[in-house]
């Protein structure tokens, strides 16, 4: 998938799906399929109808999920948030 390249052509409803799981590594048969409709795109899929996000786009979608307020901490953990570059 290439979802960096073509977010501005995915629906509000599947740039929310994204916010609501940012974490995610492998998108569902029925978004994926969705967002092959959207972009006029056949992602590679598995057995399962499931598409594998490239490294890239997980990074992608977890800063604009960050921008855009929706990340969440689900563990309540702060440690990486306490981390200031340059510090050990």
């Amino acid at each position: 998938m290439h979802i960096k390249e073509q977010w501005d052509r995915l629906s509000p409803a599947t740039r929310q799906w994204f916010f609501d799981n940012p974490g995610c590594v492998m998108v569902p048969r029925t978004l994926t399929t969705a967002i092959n409709a959207e972009i006029g795109e056949n992602a590679d899929t598995d057995a399962h109808g499931e598409a594998l996000l490239s490294e890239g786009d997980r990074l992608f979608i977890q800063a604009k999920s960050h921008d855009n307020g929706t990340a969440t901490n689900p563990t309540g953990h702060q440690f990486f948030d306490a981390i200031q570059p340059g510090q050990p």
